[in-house]
């Protein structure tokens, strides 16, 4: 790329591309090509001034040689561009929203005073048939009241009122239309796909190879846990997809060839190999902008509330108006009054408001499904918190093999590996990883091996019985038992350690110790969420008592247990509720979707399981656990502005009726206070919720914490 440095600080740089202009699809591809490499923070593509502005980590001469290197031909292969592009629906609507006000302004200006009342008359049009459309169908609604106040200013020559009422509703119309197609094409291309690469089957074998490549015939293979990249069909294998994401099946559905498998879904169980018939996902964005749209389960409760109380005040609008004319017999002030509407800015400024907080919460990298679920982060007073993955790394490691028995502790070692390689668990790999490290290669020398779901593995070497797993699945299970003589061996486990207990024909022979270290932010963000109100943290894990202990000091929860199973982290969810809390389940593996579901808002990490995620109703990046943080603050700030808004809507507009029916404002200064203020208040509810203090406090807060 043929580039110049406009300007440079650390950790930041503006770039000035040299050629003449560049398209929306340039800039859109530019910034996605940016986006997918490691040191990129954050980037902003001007196409107008064809400028970057790039905030970077690492050296800058590695970030520089790839910009050098970068071209358009290479990008368009390996570089998935959205299906709908959100700079493309910025621009068409900003060319609308001038074009309406120059065309205003024009009108005005340089029409003759009969053409003007001729074009005002016929934009009547559209109006006044909105009207009558209502009246037919019997309901008071905020479309009769429009018309009415439009068509009585036009009876008594004010064309200028009913021109400037008639320009405000369009103009207020085409922001409501942007900032919500806007917010949901911003949280649809957040909830779509990140898959970027897909195992193609060729003649020879199967290659790993961009999404961007695959197109409609080509032959697709997926295994069990991942998510299928398009819609398509199975032509082998069968399997069991979990669809609740798009169709709202609790149950995962059997697919067998020929069965339609949709993009987003997750495969359970089984592989399959799919011909695709959808590329590069485009269906799925248009499942879940439709999902947003018309799933009224999303909607927060203060948005229902301002709709259903929007449509209760019409009716009072039209007694006041009507009251007026019958204490005063003046049509002016009459006219005031009825042009007053609560419902305009109620129905309009809540919505955008949680539409913005949603768009907000996803510059943030955290996507939430709908309104009702920042409501939830709002009210919340409790949050519980998985363990592994989501208060540590997940990417645990062996510590320590402790053997017992007697028992050679790399045999030891060698036989767990040879049974957890079969299973992709986190505590498997670190085994397997474990052994190879030391050198030690193994052998299929066990029988058949059964996988427990949350519990172990059991197999038969030699005649034996061979188990390994938890404490629960070794000694109460199993029954189980310590050879004579350890049992102050085995008291003295490290307690900082999660362990695997590795039993053969009935007696303990060894114990893994694995450590799987806090996130260093872990502490300290408890602490953040304890300021912002959060009352009780809770620990639920899988992992020993001991283990539990150990690691709830660590972090400072209120309240921890330990050795649970997947229903039994739904069942704790469950009793906090009936207990009266509101209450966050944060989680990222296939055993916290049960209690994801189960919670007030359920919270995904990103880098999870596909399952978690399609079920969450809230997803944060795997960076950093600040963006809980992040996600309180945007919600109390959604919460209060909403509140806010109230206040100004019922506030301002009773005091228009009042001076209207005092005679103190005409039916034009009406319309336009009141207009003008339904703007205010929704242009205000479009702007960032957070102060430009928090937001630098929150930025500080991600800096020192260092990347995964």
């Amino acid at each position: 790329m043929n580039a110049i440095i406009l300007h440079e600080s650390r950790g930041r740089i503006r770039l000035k591309i040299r050629q003449k202009q560049m398209t929306l699809a340039q800039a859109d591809l530019l910034e996605a090509w940016l986006q997918q490499k490691s040191w990129c923070r954050q980037v902003t593509v001007h196409e107008r001034t064809c400028a970057v502005i790039l905030y970077y980590e690492g050296d800058r001469q590695i970030v520089l040689d790839a910009i050098r290197r970068f071209s358009w031909q290479e990008a368009e292969k390996t570089t998935s561009l959205p299906a709908h592009s959100s700079r493309a629906l910025n621009r068409e609507f900003e060319e609308k929203l001038v074009g309406k006000v120059l065309g205003k302004a024009a009108c005005t200006l340089f029409l003759p005073s009969p053409l003007r009342v001729a074009r005002i008359l016929w934009h009547m049009i559209p109006f006044v048939r909105r009207g009558l459309h209502c009246l037919l169908r019997r309901r008071i609604k905020v479309e009769l009241l429009d018309a009415l106040s439009i068509s009585i200013s036009a009876c008594r020559r004010d064309f200028g009122t009913a021109g400037m009422v008639m320009f405000l509703l369009e103009v207020g119309e085409l922001l409501e239309e942007w900032t919500r197609k806007k917010s949901v094409a911003d949280l649809a291309a957040c909830m779509s796909l990140n898959v970027d690469r897909v195992w193609l089957r060729t003649a020879q074998s199967e290659v790993l190879v961009p999404v961007s490549q695959i197109q409609p015939g080509d032959a697709v293979i997926v295994r069990a846990g991942g998510i299928i990249p398009m819609d398509g069909l199975v032509l082998e294998g069968e399997v069991t997809v979990n669809q609740a994401s798009l169709t709202g099946e609790s149950i995962p559905v059997p697919k067998r060839p020929g069965g339609a498998v949709y993009a987003g879904t997750v495969v359970e169980e089984g592989e399959c190999v799919l011909e695709v018939k959808q590329a590069s996902g485009q269906s799925r964005y248009d499942q879940i902008v439709h999902m947003i749209e018309q799933s009224e389960q999303m909607k927060s409760e203060a948005e229902s509330k301002a709709a259903n109380l929007a449509d209760k005040l019409v009716p009072y609008t039209f007694a006041g108006s009507l009251l007026s004319f019958v204490l005063t017999r003046n049509v002016a002030r009459a006219l005031s009054v009825l042009m007053v509407d609560f419902s305009c800015a109620l129905k309009l400024a809540m919505p955008l408001a949680v539409l913005s907080a949603m768009r907000e919460a996803g510059r943030a990298h955290i996507t939430v499904k709908g309104g009702k679920f920042l409501e939830a982060v709002a009210a919340a007073d409790t949050i519980v918190f998985d363990k592994t993955g989501t208060l540590t790394h997940a990417c645990p490691q062996v510590a320590q093999v402790v053997p017992f028995g007697g028992k050679d502790e790399k045999e030891m070692l060698r036989l767990a590996a040879c049974l957890e390689e079969h299973f992709p668990h986190s505590m498997a790999n670190a085994v397997v990883e474990e052994a190879k490290r030391r050198g030690l290669t193994h052998e299929e020398y066990h029988s058949k091996v059964e996988y427990l779901v949350a519990h172990g593995i059991a197999s038969t070497v030699d005649g034996e019985r061979v188990l390994i797993g938890s404490a629960h699945f070794v000694f109460e299970d199993e029954n189980c038992v310590i050879p004579e003589g350890d049992q102050v061996r085995f008291d003295m486990l490290p307690p900082e350690y999660s362990h695997l207990y590795l039993a053969v024909g009935g007696q303990l022979a060894a114990v893994i110790c694995i450590s799987d270290p806090l996130r260093e932010e872990a502490k300290a963000v408890l602490a953040s969420l304890r300021t912002l109100g959060i009352t009780n943290t809770v620990m639920l894990t899988g992992d020993s008592h001991r283990t539990a202990v150990a690691i709830a000091a660590q972090v400072g929860v209120e309240e921890f247990r330990s050795e649970v199973l997947p229903a039994d982290k739904a069942d704790f969810v469950a009793a906090l509720r009936r207990k009266g809390h509101i209450v966050l389940m944060v989680g990222d593996g296939i055993n916290d979707s049960p209690a994801l579901s189960e919670a007030d808002a359920g919270i995904a990490i990103s880098d999870g399981a596909a399952i978690a995620r399609e079920i969450a109703d809230i997803t944060i990046a795997a960076d950093s656990l600040w963006e809980l943080v992040q996600l309180r603050r945007i919600a109390m700030a959604l919460m209060a502005r909403i509140h806010s808004n109230y206040r100004f809507v019922i506030g301002f507009n009773g005091a228009l009726i009042g001076l209207g029916m005092a005679g103190v404002i005409s039916p034009a200064a009406s319309a336009t206070l009141h207009n003008l203020s339904t703007l205010g208040v929704s242009l205000r509810s479009m702007q960032s919720l957070q102060s430009s203090k928090q937001n630098q406090k929150s930025e500080s807060e991600f800096k020192v914490l260092p990347r995964n």
